[in-house]
């Protein structure tokens, strides 16, 4: 267990967030300094704060930061992994005759489905875990869960042991990651928050690469040793977070939950304040703390979810979750639990051709998600989801326009495509899609609901995030090979007409969390348009010293 910090002083005056001056703009008053800049940006109050406290990204501080985000983006690898495994392994001849599976069919929706019941009858059992003991804990426990039901799928012979192996899987999955996506972003400093909880998101293919590649070895294997050695391999994520789990600090917003303070306060100063208690952004976040985060809040009464929606910002608050839980899972995506059927629709019969592929997908999706995540701080998380989702319409569009002309010759076993053309246009549109997909949701995915929720309902809004996603996932991973098998590529034109609709519905609806503090999002939530509210922007002077002096207001 890491060792707790000593309570640093504070001054016990309440911290003047406004000393500079408001300016009307069109007063005809300049900036005093020669050099001074006006900027437009979307709360003065924090970007004052974070012009006046340069935290050093190299500091021993820092380092110990960004290993506490890689413990979380840990856990997001074994989740990935996962949805690389059964799509890959699905593909395997020893698998298939273990267990009289095909590329689709009710028999491998069955498998690939369990996970996802698994995760959503356990999601209040991450809730009160991660609430009750500490985010650091619910990683722990959830890393054993998946432990366990790795041994149990690794060792299966009957289909019976298998379903049952992944829904112990996706228990443990849902308990992981209702604690770290809520860790990342309660332990980030306001300006790192969507990189580090973009990464964590991006841990997804921290699994899923590994896992493309490790089957694609293993097929070669003449033995079920050629699907066994990937899937007992998913627990090595898992040892990492039960080994590094105890080297890293408790969440601050959880300590001002529980009670402790001075612990929260502690972490602030050392981790976001150069060590300096008077620092503005600590005395800023920690009064935000004590203003946002109730002791008697909603995670003290473990069985009770109503509050999620019985107030006008809760209901706002879980709108975001909700729309990006369902468009997460149901924008396209779900295809590649069975890319191995997908690229056999496109004229690529071969197991190894199809498991390359799967590793040229994943490898694509994994790109655009990183170029997004290094970008979450700087682009409007609106403007991203609208744009990109409609993207990702239209290349799906052109994805199955091109299958559906694309000719086969029936003499050959398998079936010759004679226009292969339409197939690499069907092909590359499709790779295309995995990037734009990565770029816009994979980040997001893990940010909008985090930011979204305060700390008193975050755990919980996770937990009703992971059962949400569970049916989502449970819809895909069982319906998919099905409708696949039944009607072929025509399967991707309703993901089409969907990724239009969600696209309307983030331009209504989304509400801008990017550039603001988490507890600044409570006046957000709390207004009658939250939309609009949160398209207002601040516009300030910024002096040549990099000092912000003035706050300029327009005239009335």
């Amino acid at each position: 267990m890491s060792k707790e910090q000593e309570t640093p002083e504070i001054s016990e005056a309440s911290p003047d967030f406004s000393h500079y001056p408001i300016v009307a703009a069109g007063s005809g008053k300049t900036a005093a300094n020669e050099g001074a800049q006006a900027k437009t940006v979307y709360n003065a109050e924090l970007f004052a704060a974070l012009q006046e406290t340069h935290i050093n990204y190299r500091s021993k501080e820092s380092i110990h930061l960004y290993f506490a985000v890689l413990v979380a983006f840990a856990c997001a690898c074994a989740n990935g992994y996962d949805g690389s495994l059964i799509g890959s392994i699905s593909a395997m001849t020893y698998f298939k005759k273990t267990f009289g599976t095909s590329l689709t069919g009710i028999k491998l929706a069955g498998i690939s489905s369990l996970y996802n019941v698994g995760s959503i009858v356990t999601s209040p059992v991450g809730a009160i875990i991660s609430d009750k003991y500490g985010r650091r804990v619910g990683m722990f426990c959830g890393a054993w869960v998946i432990i366990l039901g790795s041994v149990i799928a690794a060792s299966s012979h009957v289909m019976a042991q298998l379903v049952v192996g992944r829904f112990i899987l996706g228990a443990g999955i849902q308990i992981m990651t209702v604690a770290a996506p809520a860790y990342a972003v309660e332990i980030s400093p306001p300006h790192w928050r969507g990189r580090c909880v973009g990464f964590y998101n991006n841990g997804w293919f921290g699994g899923s690469i590994p896992a493309a590649l490790i089957t694609f070895g293993t097929n070669n294997i003449n033995s079920d040793w050629s699907w066994r050695i990937p899937v007992i391999l998913q627990c090595f994520a898992c040892i990492f977070v039960i080994c590094a789990v105890w080297f890293i600090p408790e969440s601050p917003r959880y300590y001002m939950a529980n009670g402790r303070q001075e612990q929260a306060l502690a972490f602030l100063v050392k981790y976001h304040g150069n060590g300096d208690a008077n620092s503005r952004l600590v005395r800023l976040e920690i009064e935000e703390m004590r203003e946002g985060i109730k002791q008697d809040g909603l995670d003290k009464t473990w069985w009770d979810y109503r509050p999620l929606f019985s107030t006008h910002h809760g209901r706002w608050r879980m709108a975001q979750v909700l729309m990006i839980s369902i468009f997460g899972q149901f924008s396209g995506n779900g295809l590649g639990y069975y890319n191995a059927a997908i690229f056999n629709n496109m004229g690529i019969t071969t197991t190894a051709g199809q498991l390359g592929y799967n590793i040229l997908a994943t490898s694509l999706q994994a790109i655009g998600g990183m170029t997004g995540m290094s970008l979450t701080d700087k682009m409007p998380r609106r403007k991203v989801l609208v744009i990109g989702t409609f993207l990702c319409a239209c290349l799906l569009a052109c994805n199955a326009g091109l299958t559906s002309a694309m000719k086969f010759d029936n003499s050959f076993t398998p079936p010759k495509i004679t226009n292969l053309p339409y197939a690499k246009g069907a092909l590359a549109f499709y790779f295309l899609f995995q990037v734009f997909y990565g770029f816009t949701y994979t980040p997001l995915q893990g940010v909008i609901p985090a930011e979204a929720l305060d700390t008193n309902r975050r755990a919980k809004g996770l937990a009703a995030s992971g059962f949400i996603v569970g049916c989502m996932g449970f819809i895909n991973t069982f319906c998919t090979p099905i409708a696949t098998g039944n009607i072929g590529y025509k399967y991707i034109w309703i993901f089409v007409g969907w990724d239009v609709i969600e696209s309307i519905l983030w331009y209504l609806f989304c509400v801008e969390s990017q550039g603001r503090s988490l507890e600044e999002l409570e006046y957000i939530y709390d207004q009658k348009s939250p939309v609009k509210a949160s398209l207002h922007v601040d516009k300030v002077v910024v002096q040549a010293d990099g000092r912000v002096s003035e706050k300029v207001v327009d005239d009335i």
